[in-house]
């Protein structure tokens, strides 16, 4: 079957049908009738703010970029936005604004989850407590992200700020067939979501709905014992369409990849960032390192099979996780940016702290360990003048922990305190 003669998808349906839908799955109506009480006790005077102002003092401020350690510093938040960042003394704080000290702890900002599952709004509350502010999609069955993504403009306290993948690109759509009335062309296909006209569709639909990046698959998934994580679902000509669909959208693609040659492919076929990339080899990397590419190597998610009760799964963690540590020293050696994520899904939110303890255990330094969750997962979700670092201008998202992380990274795994958007969590 052709879907090709089937009309564009309609943009009509974005907020009051199929995300309405998202929303309800999400649970994010709920979270934002919580919220409301609180958000209109701090706002009624001065009128419809999605940010806090807010004052942290006294820590020790680390700024990724530079990797300066600035003692005994003031960081001032106002409506969200960070005003000033530096020594007490030559930061102007405001009469009467509300304190956090951060005496004896240290100052950074909030951290970036370049690869994570958000289903729910328990889920989107967990990430941000653990110290994830900032966040990309690896995509939801129903569109929750986009739910999700909408209640952290509205209530910030309650998720991260989210760049939304939408529905998989993938040849088994399975039950997500029934997320959109768009895709129900598509249950004809004997062969799935395969033909260059499918895939342009699936694309088409995400866009529609509102989808900020387009999430896709060349192998077949790790977690899964009875699949082949080194089996080839998508060849290049198949996701060059996928690239295609999506940067006429203005989009770039995240893909799903383990084998060598599933890595090439993709890269050849233009996606924005590499996902997992267990088995990804010298060649590839290469070509990466020249088109930019970004590598998200998932090592938490890896780490996380080999203490699986399936047999299957704990032997393929075993084996891939030092196969992907040295991906990940290598691709840095060679200057492939890489961005931390730990592919959290299923309700079990890991800490984006924990990447970058694999990050730093695959042998990055400490600071650049750091960067891969916050300067540069920024960059690769086009956040790179918003979140990563703590200067006047960028989001009053910030992480306070007990000890200094340049010595120890796995401080970063629990956090003390978070603020986001410039509320004290």
């Amino acid at each position: 079957m052709c879907v090709e003669s089937v009309p564009p998808p309609s943009s009509r349906l974005t907020r009051r049908g199929v995300l309405a839908g998202a929303a309800a799955l999400a649970g994010t109506t709920a979270a934002l009738t919580a919220a409301a009480p609180r958000a209109n006790a701090s706002t009624a005077r001065e009128g419809r703010r999605t940010g806090g102002d807010l004052v942290v003092e006294g820590g020790t401020l680390l700024d990724p970029a530079t990797g300066e350690v600035t003692e005994d510093a003031v960081v001032v938040i106002a409506d969200g936005v960070v005003r000033s960042a530096g020594r007490r003394g030559k930061a102007a704080v405001p009469e009467g604004a509300e304190v956090l000290d951060a005496h004896g702890r240290w100052i950074l900002p909030g951290l970036v989850e370049a690869h994570i599952h958000l289903n729910t709004a328990t889920e989107a509350r967990d990430a941000v407590l653990l110290g994830a502010t900032s966040a990309r999609s690896g995509s939801t069955n129903f569109y929750q992200d986009i739910a999700v993504r909408e209640l952290a403009r509205e209530a910030p306290g309650q998720a991260p700020r989210l760049r939304a993948a939408g529905i998989f690109v993938t040849p088994d759509l399975g039950d997500t067939i029934l997320a959109d009335p768009e895709l129900t062309p598509l249950a004809k296909l004997r062969e799935g979501v395969r033909s260059p006209e499918a895939l342009r569709r699936v694309v088409e639909v995400n866009l529609a709905r509102g989808a900020d990046v387009i999430k896709t698959r060349v192998n077949e998934r790790a977690g899964l014992p009875e699949q082949d994580p080194l089996a080839q679902v998508y060849d290049r000509e198949q996701l060059s369409a996928v690239v295609a669909a999506a940067r006429r959208g203005g989009k770039g693609v995240l893909c799903h990849s383990y084998s060598e040659k599933g890595c090439h492919d993709a890269v050849m076929a233009g996606i924005r960032s590499l996902e997992h990339g267990a088995f990804v080899g010298e060649r590839t990397l290469h070509e990466m390192r020249r088109r930019g590419t970004y590598f998200t190597p998932t090592l938490t998610a890896i780490a996380g099979l080999a203490e699986s009760s399936d047999p299957v799964l704990a032997e393929r963690g075993r084996q891939y996780l030092p196969v992907l540590k040295r991906a990940v020293l290598a691709a840095h050696e060679l200057g492939v940016p890489l961005a931390a994520g730990t592919d959290s899904s299923g309700g079990k939110i890991k800490p984006i702290g924990r990447e970058v303890e694999l990050m730093r255990a695959a042998g990055l330094s400490a600071l650049d360990a750091i960067r891969t969750a916050t300067t540069g997962a920024a960059k690769l979700l086009g956040l790179e003048r918003t979140a990563g670092r703590l200067a006047r201008g960028f989001a009053g998202d910030v992480l306070l922990v007990d000890g200094d992380p340049l010595a120890d990274v796995t401080v970063l795994k629990k956090p003390v305190r978070v603020v986001r958007s410039g509320f004290a969590l």
